[in-house]
């Protein structure tokens, strides 16, 4: 029997028990994608990251939920980022790159007494595509009524890295209410069935935060909600650039609350430059140690 020790950390929250915890395992050349897969199980966190060595860029991470594995999670590389850098292991290194499945993407470290750690993520470009499913059965799967989705503006499936569906919805008192059918989202969203779902609005509970969400995982993934998610909030300030704020400005700053309702309120930064018709997408935060445990795996 195997036995391999797990860090969880919180992330977007300096406080613990707050923001999006995520699993770590600092060696991951030790296992196999079997082990992985069992470990994130077992974790049964959102996602577990796994640092392995890489080829091409200063290290790769690799991340999983309970039931599969994903091209890019943002709390998780925050998470792992900052597990590596509190350990001495990134020695004095602040600017990075990660080799990950939606690409290598550079990351940089700043580091103050006043202020803590302070991680910032590149994303992949932002890209949208056209939802053509029944909003009447999309807000049914999210237990609120139609008239709660904005109309005003389009759903969209969006990605800088992890596809989501984004859903503007009207007003802040509707995120209360929301109770998802996750096994209901393949079926509705059938241009891409292991798309999670993402409502979102720009009322919001604190008075310097910009956007408002929440995020429901694809059922595939093993799990229900993510309190707060990374990859989802830069595409949602794509999003936001590209249809909501809709100026000439070259450079958006935002900050995305999200985790209220599940009492883990978390905070991203997210960043827009505008690049001719696109954005170049960055995502700010930190994390905080919780504590580690050992998982045991079964004989293979």
């Amino acid at each position: 029997m195997k036995s391999v020790k797990v860090y969880h950390y919180d992330a977007f929250s300096k406080q613990p028990n707050k923001g999006n915890p995520a699993g770590v395992v600092l060696d991951g050349d030790a296992l196999t994608d079997v082990q992985m897969q069992e470990l994130a199980f077992k974790v049964g966190f959102n996602e577990t990251a796994f640092a392995v060595k890489s080829e091409v860029a200063d290290l790769r991470l690799r991340f999983f939920t309970p039931g599969h594995e994903m091209n890019l999670c943002g709390h998780a590389t925050m998470a792992t980022i900052y597990a590596l850098k509190t350990k001495g292991l990134l020695s004095d290194k602040k600017d990075l790159t990660i080799e990950t499945k939606a690409g290598i993407l550079p990351v940089t470290i700043d580091s103050t007494r006043e202020k803590g750690i302070s991680i910032t993520m590149n994303q992949a470009r932002p890209k949208f595509k056209p939802f053509h499913g029944s909003v009447r059965n999309l807000a049914d799967a999210l237990g609120i009524a139609e008239n709660d989705i904005n109309n005003d503006l389009p759903i969209l499936y969006g990605s800088t890295g992890t596809w989501t569906l984004l859903v503007p919805i009207k007003s802040l008192n509707v995120f209360a209410k929301m109770k998802p059918n996750n096994k209901d989202f393949p079926l509705i969203l059938q241009e891409m069935p292991k798309s999670s779902v993402h409502p979102f609005c720009t009322e919001t509970y604190h008075p310097n935060a910009d956007m408002h969400a929440r995020h429901f995982s694809s059922p595939y993934s093993g799990t229900i909600e993510d309190a707060v998610t990374g990859t989802a909030s830069g595409v949602m300030g794509a999003y936001f650039a590209k249809y909501i704020n809709n100026t000439t400005q070259n450079a958006l700053n935002l900050s995305v609350e999200q985790g209220h309702e599940s009492g883990k309120d978390g905070r991203v930064g997210v960043k827009m430059t505008k690049h001719g018709e696109s954005y170049r997408v960055k995502i700010t935060g930190s994390a905080v140690f919780v504590k580690d445990f050992e998982i045991t795996l079964a004989d293979s």
